[in-house]
C-alpha cells in the first residue's frame, strides 16, 4: 500500500547573524553626529559608548554621570538629549522633576534620566537649594547607593530606603553644576555652531524610524554578553587612576568587548576627557596655591611676608585676587583659604623687626601643600624641559598657551586658559627681600591659625 508522504515543511527560520558590537557601535557614532556639532572627534565614540553601557548598566558598579553643557543656548544640549531618548535604555525626560518624583522613577525599575536645564535648578541665583536631588544625583552613581526617606503619617512612619542607582545625563549651561556631581560625571563643553558648521534638522518621526532598530541591535548585543560586562577590568590609559578609572570602566568594558578600532579609540577619548576634566578642575584654593608657588619660584625665596605675597597676587592681571567677591584678597581671606590645607603663617624677624608671612618648609609650610594638591613642574603636564621657572606645574597655566587656538584640521576643544608667567609677577623694587636677612625666632609666639571655613563668604 502506498503511503502519502507529506511535503517537507519550510523548515526553521534561519537564525539572525550575531550583532557586531564594533559594527553597531559606529552606526550610532556616525547618527548621532549628523544632528550635533561636536567640539572634537571624541565625543561621538564616547556618546555611543554612554548609551551602550544603559543598557548594561546591571552589570556594572559605576554608572557616570554624563554632562553635557555650554556657555551660551542654542549650543545643542537639548537636542543632544532627544536624539539619545531613542537610543537608550528606557528613557526618562525630565525638565523640572522634584527630587521625590524622583525617587520613586528610579525606584520603580530601571530607566536612563535624561535632565535638561539643570542649571536653573542649581544656580545660586535661584537659590540653588536642591540638597535632596543633589544628593540622589551624587549617590545614585554606585549600584548599591540607597537613600533613606521616613514615609507615611504620623502612625504609620516608617522608613523606606529608595534605590537611586540609574544613569543620568545632565544638561544645563557651564557654571552652575555642583562640583559633587562634576567630579562623577563625563562632560561635553558644547558650543554654538560657526557658521560653516552643519547639522541635519532633527525631524522626529524620521529620528524614532532610523534609530529603533539601531538600539534594538544594541540592546541584543549587550544582552548577549551576559556576566563577561560585569567580570571585565579594563586597562587604563596612563595617568587615569582613582575615580577617573572607576567613571571610565564601564565605557572601556564595553568598547573592549566590541572589538575592532574600539579599544583604541576608547582609551584616546578617556586620555582626552580626563585630560580636560583636571584642566578645568581648579578650584579657588588650588588656583591659589598655584599661583603661590609662581610667586616664591619667581622671587626665589622660601619665605615672603603677607603684604608682599598680597600685593604680588594683586597685580596678576588675569587671576582673581585684585577684585575676590567684590574686594581684594585680604590677609584674613589669605590665611583662611590657606588654612583649610594646613598651611598657616608665622613669624619673621628680620633688621631686628617682626614681621608674619608664610614659608615654603615646616609642618605648616606651603611646600607639603603643593605637593599634595598640585602636579609637580616635572611630571606629564610639564613635558616642555625649556618652560620658565616661573611655571607652577597646573595644567592651563604654561607660559605661551593659545587656549582654544588650533591649527587647520585639528579640532580640539575646550575653553581658552589664561596663561601665567613669571614675568607677570616680578617683584616690587619696594618689597624687602626676606631672603638672606632672615634670622631664627626666638620666644615669639605665633598666633593661632584661624578655624577652616566655608569656601565663600
Amino acid at each position: 500500500m502506498l503511503r502519502a508522504v507529506p511535503a517537507p515543511g519550510p523548515g526553521p527560520e534561519p537564525s539572525a547573524p550575531p550583532v557586531r558590537g564594533a559594527e553597531v557601535l559606529d552606526e550610532i557614532g556616525a547618527f548621532v553626529s549628523r544632528f550635533n556639532a561636536f567640539p572634537h572627534e571624541h565625543c561621538a565614540p564616547m556618546l555611543a559608548l554612554w548609551y551602550a553601557h544603559t543598557h548594561a548598566a546591571q552589570h556594572f558598579y559605576i554608572t557616570p554621570r554624563l554632562i553635557l553643557d555650554s556657555p551660551e543656548p542654542g549650543s545643542g544640549k537639548t537636542r543632544l538629549l532627544e536624539v539619545a531618548q531613542y537610543l537608550v535604555k528606557r528613557p526618562e525626560m525630565t525638565l523640572n522633576a522634584t527630587a521625590a518624583a524622583i525617587f520613586r522613577l528610579v525606584s520603580f525599575g530601571p530607566i536612563t534620566l535624561l535632565f535638561d536645564e539643570v542649571d536653573a535648578i542649581f544656580n545660586p541665583k535661584n537659590g540653588g537649594n536642591n540638597e535632596d536631588l543633589r544628593a540622589l544625583l551624587n549617590a545614585g552613581y554606585k549600584r548599591t547607593a540607597t537613600i533613606p526617606r521616613c514615609v507615611g503619617d504620623a502612625k504609620t512612619m516608617r522608613v523606606e530606603r529608595f534605590r537611586v542607582y540609574a544613569p543620568v545625563a545632565l544638561a544645563g549651561l557651564a557654571g552652575n553644576m555642583p562640583d559633587t556631581i562634576t567630579t562623577r560625571a563625563i562632560t561635553i563643553h558644547l558650543r554654538r555652531r560657526a557658521p560653516d558648521e552643519t547639522v541635519e534638522p532633527f525631524r522626529e518621526r524620521n529620528v524614532l524610524r532610523e534609530a529603533t532598530p539601531l538600539r534594538e541591535q544594541l540592546a541584543a548585543w549587550i544582552e548577549g554578553l551576559g556576566e563577561a560586562l560585569a567580570d571585565a577590568i579594563p586597562a587604563m590609559p596612563e595617568g587615569v587612576e582613582d575615580r577617573a578609572a572607576e567613571i571610565w570602566e564601564p565605557l572601556l568594558a564595553v568598547a573592549d568587548a566590541a572589538g575592532g578600532h574600539w579599544p583604541h579609540t576608547a582609551r584616546n577619548a578617556c586620555t582626552h576627557f580626563v585630560t580636560q576634566s583636571r584642566d578645568r578642575a581648579a578650584s579657588l584654593g588650588t588656583r591659589l596655591l598655584a599661583d603661590l608657588r609662581v610667586l616664591f619660584t619667581a622671587a626665589g625665596t622660601d619665605r615672603m611676608r603677607t603684604p608682599d605675597i598680597l600685593t604680588a597676587l594683586h597685580r596678576l592681571d588675569e587671576a582673581p585676587w585684585g577684585d575676590l567677591y567684590g574686594k581684594p584678597l585680604d590677609a584674613r581671606r589669605l590665611a583662611r583659604e590657606l588654612a583649610r590645607y594646613g598651611v598657616t603663617p608665622g613669624p619673621f624677624k628680620t633688621n631686628g623687626d617682626v614681621h608674619k608671612g608664610y614659608q615654603t618648609s615646616g609642618a605648616h609650610g606651603l611646600a607639603d601643600a603643593w605637593r599634595r594638591y598640585l602636579p609637580t613642574p616635572t611630571d606629564a603636564t610639564n613635558p616642555d624641559p625649556a618652560e620658565p621657572p616661573g611655571y607652577c606645574g597646573y595644567p592651563g597655566y604654561r607660559a605661551g598657551q593659545t587656549g582654544n587656538r588650533t591649527e587647520p584640521g585639528n579640532r580640539n576643544s575646550g575653553y581658552p586658559t589664561t596663561p601665567v608667567t613669571a614675568t607677570a609677577v616680578t617683584p616690587d623694587p619696594s618689597v624687602t627681600a626676606l631672603t638672606s636677612e632672615v634670622t631664627a625666632v626666638t620666644e615669639v609666639t605665633a598666633p593661632s591659625s584661624p578655624a577652616p571655613e566655608g569656601h565663600r563668604p
